[in-house]
């Protein structure tokens, strides 16, 4: 006895709009009307006998059947998803894409990335910058640079380095009219802030220092990219939390200097992610080798 398959259609439309709980927002990932995806599922529900929806007012909710029936469809298409961008890539192997942080990308890795083309002249090399972290099903990029410990399921995470952390500033901030002699000194300076996964480093090494954490609380300049606080340390604008990937470079050429000899070690590190079924293609390894010699040397 042969068993007959459902329509494609009628699945893409279930798969979608039980993943969002919505006809509507499942109707504009595919491109098509609510009311197809609509007449989509009630074809599918008829041509398998079960009821897959209940909709009340509006909600929506999967029915036990469905709810059942979903993780085997989900695979189903990621499998498919799979296999296609497998045999897309084929033709793929001179393009790298690698999605990274932006500071990170601007501070650290396009000064060392001539070095890698230098060497690799037959791969493209294609950077994107994001904070999310990279569904590699979804998205066209081969490999992730990742701040975090190294733990995410289903992907190979090979370690780069680590960073410190302390304070750094312009040369012409440690003479000037109000020299920076000693950490008590930061009272009288603009401190320089960056939000979000940064946020917080101020304090963290203000306590690492023994110093009152409300110095990091005094009126200062806060931006939203690593990277531009770095450069506002560099334009004498104030003191920056300077983290080692981001400042070694500036240091190393006398943009930016070190008033203390505090310096705070971060509680985690990047990492090169890759999945685990492509992870040891030409190109990747080609990368991971360049990539951990140069997080040890400087550009």
């Amino acid at each position: 006895m042969t068993s007959r398959l459902p329509s494609l259609n009628g699945l893409r439309a279930f798969e979608a709009a039980a993943r969002h709980m919505s006809f509507t927002v499942a109707a504009s990932e595919l491109n098509v009307t609510q009311t197809a995806i609509s007449h989509q599922i009630r074809r599918l529900e008829e041509e398998l006998g079960v009821r897959l929806f209940v909709r009340q007012n509006r909600s929506l909710s999967l029915t036990p059947e469905a709810a059942e029936y979903l993780p085997g469809v989900r695979a189903a298409f990621n499998d498919l998803r799979l296999a296609t961008d497998r045999l897309l890539r084929r033709d793929d192997d001179h393009v790298l894409t690698v999605s990274t942080l932006a500071s990170l990308a601007a501070k650290w890795l396009l000064p060392r990335l001539s070095a890698f083309q230098e060497a690799h002249s037959g791969i493209d090399v294609h950077i994107t910058t994001s904070t999310s972290l990279v569904d590699f099903q979804r998205d066209t990029v081969d490999a992730a640079i990742r701040y975090g410990r190294g733990q995410w399921a289903g992907l190979r995470s090979d370690w780069l380095m680590a960073d410190e952390l302390f304070p750094v500033c312009s040369p012409s901030l440690l003479d000037g009219t109000r020299p920076l002699k000693c950490p008590e000194d930061l009272r009288d300076h603009v401190l320089l802030h960056t939000s979000n996964a940064n946020s917080d480093d101020w304090r963290l090494w203000l306590t690492a220092a023994g110093l009152p954490t409300d110095i990091s609380k005094q009126p200062g300049v806060t931006f939203d990219l690593l990277f531009v606080t770095i450069q506002a340390a560099i334009d004498g604008i104030g003191i920056a939390m300077g983290r080692t990937s981001y400042v070694q470079d500036d240091i190393a050429k006398g943009r930016l200097v070190v008033p203390f000899r505090i310096a705070l070690p971060a509680d985690a590190g990047f990492y090169l992610v890759t999945p685990q079924g492509r992870a040891d293609s030409p190109k990747l390894s080609a990368f991971r080798s360049w990539l951990g010699a140069a997080a040890h040397t400087s550009p």
